[in-house]
């Protein structure tokens, strides 16, 4: 059995898990293993690890193994650590490491998701860029799908949200503002908050339910397939053919569907209003239309469509990071979920801050 090595062994760039050539030893019949490094780089005490833990097996097995293939240092350094038995109990395993180790490692995980996570936003931005000058390489139809995908299908579901939220907003406030004979100021309330804050935040919530968890199964999907390595084989950026036409349409369909959003919440405001404080229709219109300005509207706007970068960032990086595994498919959907909420929300106190900052 032929055991080749390639690429650099370090912590940092994660080690490859012996359990395959392991499985494959105990299966095949193989009387020695050979090993080949033309293509090792840099290579750390992972590589020795794994190398001890085939060794282990062939002994057991009773499968040589020719070590020629190997650089002298690694070799000399497997001799210095077969020469020594090891103590019983000198190791420890995953559940017993000490507590900084455990930190360590997490910080090391950390690490590298964030440096994976600006590599992604910075292949983005160029092909965005390459998308302005039109050079950017993606199918015109797999954009026009995914606006129709974020735009006219998910239009009953933002509706839906929509309404229920201007419905418990505007009960919510007719509760406290009844005690002070101040009814008529719910369409001031339902109307504010839905356009400035609302509307544009549960919007975002509701696709990244929707579209960002679609975005990383489809993504992960291909992955499995192995589809998004074929893109690269032949030269096509994997960020300009499957993310660029995804996050282009959740940038143009956010905006319009926070507007929209916008109407909805007011009319279920204005359906409590007319059915439950026995307030006229125009009173409750002409209240709306005197406390909302377009003040108030272009900030909700600003808000629902970096909401939308968010949502489908998210969920086309977790696709690209997605295993191939159908389980694997389902983590990824789940992060990019959780991941998009989370900035959502971060976002949104962002913004709050900076309003209140700039007295707007």
């Amino acid at each position: 059995m032929i055991v080749a090595l390639s690429g650099d062994w370090v912590l940092q760039g994660g080690i490859p898990d012996a359990t395959p050539v392991l499985r494959e030893l105990d299966q095949a019949e193989s009387r020695e293993i050979e090993y080949r490094s033309e293509e090792l780089g840099a290579w750390g005490s992972g590589l020795l690890t794994f190398l001890l833990r085939i060794a282990e097996a062939a002994r057991r097995g009773t499968v040589g193994e020719d070590r020629s293939g190997l650089p002298e240092g690694v070799r000399g350094m497997l001799r210095l650590a077969e020469a020594v038995p090891e103590k019983a109990g000198a190791t420890r395993s995953e559940e017993e490491a000490l507590p900084l180790t455990r930190i360590g490692l997490t910080t090391i995980e950390a690490s590298k998701d964030v440096l994976a996570t600006l590599t992604f936003i910075g292949q983005t931005t160029v092909a965005f860029g390459r998308f302005l000058v039109g050079r950017a390489s993606y199918r015109r139809a797999d954009f026009w799908i995914a606006v129709e995908q974020a735009g006219v299908e998910a239009m009953p579901i933002v509706a839906l949200v929509s309404f229920l939220m201007g419905v418990i907003l505007a009960f919510v406030g007719a509760i406290q503002l009844q005690q002070f004979g101040a009814a008529i100021y719910v369409a001031d309330l339902v109307g504010i908050a839905m356009v400035r804050d609302v509307s544009a935040l549960m919007t975002g919530i509701v696709m990244a339910g929707r579209s960002g968890a679609a975005y990383a199964a489809e993504i992960g999907s291909m992955q499995v397939n192995e589809e998004v390595d074929a893109l690269t084989t032949i030269g096509v950026s994997p960020v300009e053919f499957l993310v660029l036409p995804r996050v282009l349409a959740l940038v143009l369909m956010m905006p319009l569907l926070t507007v929209y959003a916008d109407f909805v919440s007011i009319l279920g405001g204005l359906f409590v209003g007319v059915t439950m404080l026995d307030q006229s229709f125009s009173a409750y219109a002409n209240q709306t239309l005197n406390a909302v300005s377009l003040t108030h509207f272009l900030p909700g706007i600003l808000k629902g469509t970096t909401y939308g970068v968010i949502v489908a960032m998210a969920g086309c990086l977790r696709g690209l990071q997605s295993g191939r595994s159908s389980l694997a498919v389902g983590a990824a959907a789940t992060s990019a979920v959780v991941t998009a909420i989370v900035l959502i929300i971060a976002a949104a106190g962002v913004f709050s801050v900076l309003s209140y900052i700039l007295g707007i």
